[in-house]
């Protein structure tokens, strides 16, 4: 009994220490109009919706999205400039020259709620928040 214990213990620390979250879940956390967290709010929708191209030793087109000193660059995110920065294009998928991300058929399109979040945290000065 007490091993059946120490392996259900076990079970329930392991899956608490597993930071993935499901796309299903992402979609559930609503994106506030204003003071977006990085951590709160844009991590976990990279992390559902990006990673699994763009982290974890799998950077395509060179781009980690773990850690915002990594993408905050004047290109990919232009800090207060959603309208200058690449990630925006992408998103939305309506530039010339800017294919969708993430690709059709790969992973789930951000929602409108995301894309707006992500659009406000980079108004707001991409922080690393």
């Amino acid at each position: 009994m007490k091993l059946l214990s120490l392996i259900i213990i076990s079970i329930l620390f392991l899956q608490g220490c597993d930071d993935t979250i499901t796309v299903e879940d992402v979609d559930k956390i609503d994106i506030p109009a204003s003071n977006v967290s990085f951590a709160e709010h844009i991590y976990p929708v990279f992390n559902a919706k990006c990673f699994s191209c763009h982290a974890n030793g799998v950077y395509e087109a060179g781009l980690n999205l773990t850690d915002p000193s990594y993408f905050v660059d004047g290109r990919i995110v232009v800090r207060t400039a959603p309208e200058n920065s690449e990630i925006m294009y992408r998103v939305k998928g309506n530039v010339a020259g800017f294919p969708p991300m993430p690709p059709i058929g790969i992973s789930v399109p951000l929602t409108l709620d995301q894309i707006e979040g992500l659009e406000t945290w980079i108004q707001e000065g991409a922080k690393d928040n």
